[in-house]
């Protein structure tokens, strides 16, 4: 949970005071509602999202099954430039509001003074350097920050809640205020509704709590298909932290639009961005205070920390898979570099600024709750629970609403969004290009009958000779004798030489690395090689190296020319995995293997 914790409860050292000025005083009202998204929205969506993707790949992933081909990975994509959003602005802005919070503190150096980018960036880069050292060990100090973090936080709470009650007028001053202010308590509801898509920060853990789902510890009794008792404690978990950053929402709100005055949450004001350690240094002391400083420093920047493994957990398991990132996107080190650039771009271009970088935060974070609402719901629907179904529907509804809303209000975040966006299609459609003529195979197999034809030919005549056919829906004897009998006419294989049919029936193309089973099937006297895979000649190429290395012997593969343009055959090939056959395959073995007397030899006719 502290895990999740870093990231979750860490908002609690800015969401009060960016409550209090994008909702002045109907923060309280407006975080009731935000607090009512959070239990009866978005712990169930998760909760479920828990169950279904229970190997820490969250919502994303659910999408991905659900949403397969082409589309499927398109989504996948926008997904995850809003996840980097989000993580990225979590990196930044939570750096910018720990170097607001030593900026603030009375015992800060004066020089400290209007250094707020410089500070932000150091802490940036030290990040960055925790991670190129290695990061695994310094997971377990999360534990103490949050614990640490959350014992303040009670006390402050504790502490303003006392001086409430011992001073009740300010209830009445801000009851009088409002009312004042807004009429009735009908319009109070709908402004706080309208202003609750700005107080969406306070949704951040949820992601996060599904991706340390592999932490968990299950039960002797637990499968890799159904680990129950990891479920049960994800759900678990899930639920102790909505309810515990619940609580504090709604104290700390409560508590810091009576105590603190609306000017001090202004840009500038000694509020901005640190509403709960203006409390801390008001009325515990100053001694308190910096020692509730320290700790809100400590718990923003591990926030980052929980950021950046996010997106070192997230792109190398789907980019590389995909074929659309370089084999260095698989390595953390090199990774690390691009994001460290990327947050030091950001912190310049929002000089820093809290507020400024609530918005792409809160576009970010929405966004991934809403496509988590419409997974489950998507899901409900297929397994045809028809309660779940609209109760979801009505939860995705509420949280476009509010993302909408959000975007409209803020469009910082889109537009951040939609260059991580831009720049991960372009890399994308870049490295599948330079990567089509790569072996994609991640395991190939042979069965018993594929297997035992290969060897025999090897053993008996050696020779291997495989004719490419283009499989269809019929499989007719007929088809297989007036392949074999042009082969033997146009490229020249001797009568009495035996051959091997090989089969590619195409699978979901979209597909980059894949697990492939070749098994053998006689049809009429023919023995024929099948194989489902997302494309053919480089599917073609690894089982003919596959055959190369079980035998010994370099087999020989025939194919016919394609009919239509080389040019237009290209593009098929890259978006359907078909198309020019023959000089692909050669490529693909040209590149595998340099040595051409170990190389499959390939005619075309």
């Amino acid at each position: 949970m502290c895990l999740t914790g870093v990231d979750y409860f860490s908002t609690l050292g800015y969401q009060p005071a960016i409550a209090a000025l994008a909702a002045g005083l109907l923060s309280p009202i407006a975080t009731i509602v935000l607090v009512l998204v959070t239990l009866c929205g978005a712990l169930p969506v998760y909760r479920r999202v828990a169950r279904e993707s229970h190997r820490g790949e969250g919502s994303i992933a659910m999408l991905e099954k659900l949403l397969p081909w082409w589309g499927g990975k398109l989504v996948v994509l926008v997904l995850l430039g809003f996840a980097a959003t989000d993580f990225m602005i979590t990196i930044t802005l939570s750096a910018a509001d720990a170097s607001a919070h030593a900026i603030e503190n009375p015992f800060a150096p004066q020089w400290f003074e209007g250094q707020q980018v410089p500070i932000t960036l150091i802490l940036i880069v030290g990040l960055a350097v925790v991670f190129l050292r290695g990061f695994k060990e310094a997971i377990n100090v999360a534990v103490v920050v949050v614990a640490v973090f959350l014992v303040l936080n009670a006390v402050v709470v504790a502490v303003a809640i006392g001086h409430v009650f011992e001073n009740t007028h300010v209830i009445d001053d801000w009851w009088g205020a409002l009312t004042t202010q807004h009429g009735n308590p009908l319009v109070m509801v709908g402004i706080a509704l309208i202003a609750f898509p700005k107080l969406a920060l306070g949704l951040s853990g949820f992601e996060t709590g599904v991706a340390v789902m592999p932490q968990i510890k299950g039960a002797p009794g637990d499968t890799p298909a159904n680990p129950v008792a990891r479920i049960r404690g994800a759900k678990r978990l899930l639920t102790t932290a909505a309810v515990i950053m619940s609580t504090f929402l709604i104290t700390s709100s409560l508590t810091t639009t009576l105590l603190i005055p609306q000017e001090a949450f202004e840009a500038g004001g000694p509020a901005n961005g640190r509403a709960l350690a203006y409390l801390a240094h008001e009325y515990l002391g100053e001694g308190f205070g910096t020692v509730y400083d320290i700790s809100t420093i400590a718990i923003l920047w591990f926030a980052g920390a929980s950021a950046l493994a996010g997106l070192l957990n997230l792109v190398p398991r789907y980019l590389p898979r995909y074929g659309m990132a370089p084999h260095w996107a698989g390595l953390v080190r090199p990774l690390v570099i691009v994001f460290l650039v990327i947050a030091i771009i950001i912190t310049l271009v929002f000089d820093a600024n809290v507020d400024a970088q609530a918005g792409a935060y809160a576009t970010g974070v929405l966004v991934l709750i809403t496509s988590a609402s419409v997974a489950v719901t998507l899901s409900a629907r297929r397994k045809k629970q028809r309660a779940a179904t609209i109760g979801f529907t009505i939860v995705t509804v509420v949280f476009l609403y509010t993302t909408v809303a959000n975007i409209i209000e803020r469009p910082d975040g889109v537009r951040i969004a939609a260059l991580f966006i831009i720049g991960i299609i372009a890399v994308s459609i870049i490295s599948r290009v330079q990567r089509s003529f790569q072996l994609r195979a991640t395991s190939i197999t042979l069965d018993a009958a594929a297997l035992d034809w290969v060897l025999t030919d090897a053993d008996e005549y050696d020779t291997i000779r495989i004719i490419a056919h283009e499989p269809d829906a019929t499989d007719s004897p007929d088809e297989y004798r007036q392949k074999i009998k042009e082969e033997r006419r146009d490229s020249g294989i001797p009568q009495r030489s035996p051959v091997i049919f090989l089969e590619v029936h195409l699978a979901d193309s979209s597909n980059f690395e894949e697990d492939l089973l070749v098994t053998g099937e006689a049809i009429d006297g023919f023995r024929v090689l099948k194989v489902s895979s997302a494309n053919v000649p480089n599917t073609i190429a690894t089982v003919l190296l596959e055959i190369r290395d079980l035998t010994g012997v370099v087999p020989d593969v025939y194919f016919e020319w394609t009919e239509g343009s080389p040019i237009s055959n290209m593009f098929r090939y890259l978006i359907t995995g078909a198309g020019e056959v023959a000089p692909v395959t050669r490529e693909v073995l040209r590149r595998a293997e340099r040595d051409r007397r170990h190389r499959p030899e390939v005619h075309v006719s």
